[in-house]
């Protein structure tokens, strides 16, 4: 009787683990993810192969269920955001997806401008439009665009980057008109809208969507990038370090396994990102060397004093190196002495 009772609890509590396993939580967990080779992912046509290894870290990230919302809450290096943090409450997971694989593909573009210019090979940079990446739920943009939209114009103007298409915004009034031409779905479209107030600041005129400036790259010699796994714009810097360590001679990375992180605009200048101390963790798991962090100016809890603090915690000899633009992590690589 016993042994029946026995047998029955514990598929019941099977089944109800399988259960719990499926219903996920309105949060997200991240935790640590890997070190990633390049030199597989990016190959510069002619370019030079070299025994240094420079590396993209990544955060691995997933909707929580009950388990794995219990162990991220006892776990040092794993962390929990509400859904609403990640991505906005009315935007799918297909569109968050969108999103991220697009500013990727915008961070590939700025990093190949960089490394080129530095090389002094040639590269164009070409600015076709401004991408819809979300469309506020009540406000003026929605039933007029959606997510994919590409705008390329306003008021009959041509609009090429997405700061022009702020800054035309801003030079109006909250009630005023705005017409939009753009593409969707291969197809020329037009809307008009009248501003409302900005979700972020009600005395000024918005949109609300979010947007990211649409570029295409023309550039010799010519490169093939393999990204279709990974998503955000993070790892410009990195992606700019491998591009050109394959277009000069010599091997900058010097014999090192170097990783590190850090978006990067079209100026060469390493900017902020998210979950720096989870890649810290990620890259010393990996046998990282040498890990490069956004300084952010050297500001009070900037991305490098995140680093630095995690890198301690773990008591790793990674050596953790503060950089404001792609030239100071050239530099660094140009005084350090081979392996």
């Amino acid at each position: 009787m016993k042994s029946k009772w026995f047998k029955r609890s514990l598929m019941l509590g099977v089944i109800l683990a399988i259960v719990l396993n499926f219903v996920t939580l309105p949060y997200y967990v991240t935790r640590p993810g890997d070190a990633q080779v390049l030199a597989p992912l990016v190959e510069v046509e002619g370019g030079y192969e070299n025994k240094g290894k420079f590396m993209l870290t990544t955060v691995k990230m997933g909707k929580a269920n009950i388990f794995t919302y219990a162990l991220a809450k006892v776990s040092d290096y794993q962390t929990i955001f509400p859904i609403n943090q990640i991505r906005s409450e009315d935007e799918t997971d297909e569109e968050y997806s969108y999103r991220q694989l697009h500013m990727m593909e915008s961070s590939k573009e700025t990093a190949i401008k960089v490394a080129y210019e530095k090389a002094g090979k040639k590269v164009d940079l070409i600015t076709k439009g401004v991408y819809v990446f979300s469309v506020k739920e009540g406000l003026a943009a929605e039933g007029k665009l959606k997510i994919g939209d590409r705008i390329t114009k306003v008021d009959g103007e041509d609009t090429t980057t997405a700061e022009a298409l702020i800054d035309k915004v801003n030079s109006k009034k909250i009630g005023d008109k705005i017409e939009l031409i753009f593409d969707r779905d291969d197809r020329q479209e037009s809307a008009m809208i009248t501003l409302g107030e900005h979700p972020e600041d009600p005395n000024r005129p918005g949109i609300g969507i979010s947007l990211m400036t649409d570029y295409t790259i023309e550039m010799d010699p010519d490169i093939s990038i393999n990204t279709s796994q990974i998503g955000g714009p993070s790892a410009g810097l990195m992606f700019s370090l491998e591009i050109y360590n394959q277009l000069v001679k010599e091997d900058i990375a010097k014999g090192y396994e170097i990783a590190g992180t850090g978006a990067m605009n079209e100026n060469g200048k390493v900017q902020r990102i998210g979950g720096i101390a989870q890649k810290i963790v990620a890259a010393d798991n990996s046998g990282v060397e040498i890990f490069f962090a956004p300084n952010e100016n050297g500001r009070e809890g900037s991305n490098y004093q995140e680093a630095m603090k995690a890198a301690k915690d773990i008591n790793t000899d990674m050596k953790i190196v503060p950089v404001d633009t792609f030239d100071e992590a050239i530099a660094y690589l140009e005084a350090l002495d081979p392996k």
